[in-house]
């Protein structure tokens, strides 16, 4: 079912995290004027995805001008088009869109700009460069630090040696794809690692993982390492080791970094690392804002990232208030 939060929002400005490009709107609205921003979410399912709206609904309850609908793709990219169809016919002022699949949206994203309806894509990237803004995290830097310190964890560069299990997120997805390109730049000049699935996806969920470490640990005695695209399914990974009993012979680095989620998994010695993946709701509705009262914004806003061991992850917790 689709889901409408309507909040009010009041006009402020958050600073850049990265330099790019500059646009501007070529149109200057009176200040008194409502916006209706759309944003079009994926999924609500997945931890990430509930922390993503949580963190636009708190940015949004501090701005009083703006009407924020937001709509549940139920992760399936024909109930996304159809959202952010209905979204164009309601005529918003802004269009915010986190894609199920690059190219499976990339049409109705298409369809909002040929309206002059400004759209900003959050996280995943489309198969166009014509929208006003994408906010989100460099997912192949991720990966390589991810990939960097899965060397170090197997031994040090030129040293490096063990079985590797590599759960990705969605085929369909550029942040899988990503992370997997980052993370062998590193692992892939160490002749001494091997890896032990071929591209096997666990779709960014936790039961999926658990189904393919299980099957894995079944056909190789020795496993040192599992890298999930995610904390969800890097857990789901940790849960089948240690219900056969190998859990402490294995590394497992996921990728989101949430402190009710992957932190506290670090804290307690069930994931290696975990390297944070800002949500960029907060940062994306900022962005339209600005954007909406005729300010310059950057083609693209790189979000920033953090290794979390279990060295810093009680810090972590204590920032965030747990």
């Amino acid at each position: 079912m689709k889901r409408r939060d309507m909040l009010k929002l009041a006009a402020v400005t958050a600073a850049l995290l990265t330099t790019t490009a500059l646009l501007t709107t070529g149109n200057a609205y009176a200040q008194d004027k409502k916006w209706k921003i759309g944003f079009s979410q994926v999924t609500t399912i997945e931890p990430w995805r509930a922390q993503f709206n949580k963190d636009i609904l708190a940015e949004a309850a501090k701005h009083p001008e703006v009407e924020l609908i937001i709509t549940d793709g139920e992760d399936k990219t024909e109930k996304q088009v159809a959202d952010v169809e209905n979204l164009i016919r309601q005529e918003v002022d802004a269009l915010l869109v986190s894609p199920k699949e690059s190219a499976g949206l990339t049409g109705v994203v298409q369809q909002a700009i040929d309206a002059k309806i400004p759209v900003f894509v959050l996280d995943r990237n489309v198969d166009t460069k014509d929208y006003t803004q994408f906010v989100g995290g460099d997912n192949a830097l991720i990966g390589r630090a991810a990939g960097e310190y899965a060397v170090e964890l197997l031994g040090g560069k030129g040293k490096a040696a063990g079985n590797v299990v590599e759960i990705w997120g969605g085929m369909g997805t550029q942040p899988a794809h990503d992370r997997h390109d980052g993370f062998h730049e590193f692992t892939d000049k160490e002749p001494g690692i091997k890896y032990l699935l071929d591209q096997q996806s666990g779709d960014w969920k936790q039961d999926q993982a658990y189904n393919l470490m299980a099957n894995a640990l079944k056909s190789n005695e020795k496993i040192d390492l599992v890298y999930g695209h995610n904390d969800p399914m890097a857990y789901g990974a940790y849960l089948a080791a240690k219900d056969v009993g190998r859990e402490k012979d294995i590394k497992f680095i996921g990728i989101d970094g949430l402190p009710n989620e992957g932190v506290q998994m670090v804290n307690k010695g069930e994931l290696t690392a975990t390297f944070t993946y800002v949500t960029p709701g907060a940062e994306g509705l900022r962005q339209a804002i600005k954007f909406l009262n005729g300010e310059k914004v950057e083609k693209t806003i790189t979000l920033p990232t953090e290794k979390i061991t279990k060295e810093n992850a009680a810090q972590v917790l204590k920032d965030n208030g747990l």
